[in-house]
Parts: structure tokens; C-alpha cells; sequence
């Protein structure tokens, strides 16, 4: 299974607002930046989305470093999603993104770890830079 590096962002302007979402791949010396974004979303969608979009570039299953600096993404992932699964999603916000999560995450192993946001960690600052200017992209087509 190859080892690989995930870092990711996602950011909105305003929450709701228009917002965007970043992630670096890197495998060995190799490394894949992707991004996109949505008119009128939260933050918490956009960092979510940042991981799912991550996992989809993957073509084959890998042991994956995730590098978020989002709470609701790492307890999500680490605490909440068992129970959330046991209680079929009730009373659960952006229920078909973690759904798609859950499913397109089955062949990966994920270790996610938390960086703080805004202190100087290189990728996260890169990622949150992008995830910004995607989000400045949709706001300017309303």
C-alpha cells in the first residue's frame, strides 16, 4: 500500500457564503494540488469536501497522513461518525458528504492529524491561500 500525504483546507466567505476548498497530494517527491469551490456553502462543507475530493484523486488504496486544521473534520472522522452511523444519521448537518466520506474512505486507511490553522504550517497556509481564492472566484460570479 503506498504511503501518501494529504493536506487540506477549505474556507468560506461568510457561513454561509461562497466558499472554496484546497488539497495537496504528495507521494514521495510527487505532489498534486487540486481545488474547486461553490457559490453558496459553510466552512464546515468545504473542509469536508477538501478530504473527499482528496480520497476521488486516489486510483488505487493507500495509507494516508490527513493534515486538517478543521475540528469538525478530525472529530468527525475520529469520534462522532461511529455514532452517527449507529443512530442512521438523525439530527447529523451535511449528511450526504459524510456518507460520500464514509464510502469512497472504505479502501484507505486514514490516520488524520490536526495542524493549527494560521501558524505558519507551509501546506495548510498554501492550502487555506488557494481554498480563498477559489472561494473570491465564486463570490465575484454572483
Amino acid at each position: 500500500m503506498k504511503k501518501i500525504e494529504i493536506f487540506t483546507d477549505g474556507s468560506s466567505l461568510g457561513n454561509p457564503g461562497a466558499g472554496g476548498w484546497c488539497a495537496i497530494l504528495r507521494y514521495k517527491n510527487n505532489e498534486k494540488t487540486i481545488s474547486g469551490g461553490e457559490k453558496y456553502t459553510t466552512n464546515n462543507k468545504m473542509e469536508l469536501t477538501a478530504v473527499i475530493e482528496a480520497l476521488k484523486a486516489l486510483k488505487e488504496p493507500c495509507e494516508i497522513e490527513l493534515y486538517s486544521d478543521s475540528i469538525y473534520v478530525l472529530k468527525g472522522i475520529n469520534e462522532w461518525l461511529e455514532n452517527w452511523i449507529k443512530k442512521d444519521f438523525k439530527k447529523v448537518k451535511n449528511i450526504e458528504l459524510w456518507k460520500n466520506f464514509l464510502e469512497i474512505s472504505k479502501p484507505h486507511i486514514i490516520h488524520i492529524n490536526w495542524v493549527k490553522g494560521h501558524s505558519g504550517h507551509k501546506e495548510n497556509e498554501i492550502c487555506d491561500k488557494i481554498a480563498k481564492k477559489e472561494a473570491l472566484k465564486r463570490k465575484n460570479q454572483c
